[in-house]
């Protein structure tokens, strides 16, 4: 009601890396915070554009260890 702070939510995705990469363009790495997957979001300016999953050799989805750390912690 009036008066109550809202408890802060944590958006669904995080940026943890944006940078350029050869052949590539502009590369984006997202985490969902519900599972701590990560993502890879490339785009040119060439009209080239794409998202898939990060994943190990054994391809499996690679998780972010800090995310994971934070959410056993809670």
């Amino acid at each position: 009601m009036f008066g109550e702070k809202k408890k802060k939510e944590e958006p669904r995705f995080v940026q943890c890396y944006s940078g350029v990469a050869k052949d590539f363009g502009n590369v984006k790495i997202l985490v969902d915070t519900e599972t701590g997957v990560q993502y890879l979001i490339t785009w040119s300016t060439e009209e080239a554009s794409g998202c898939g999953v990060l994943v190990d050799q054994d391809g499996k989805p690679l998780i972010n260890e800090a995310y994971r750390r934070k959410k056993e912690k809670e």
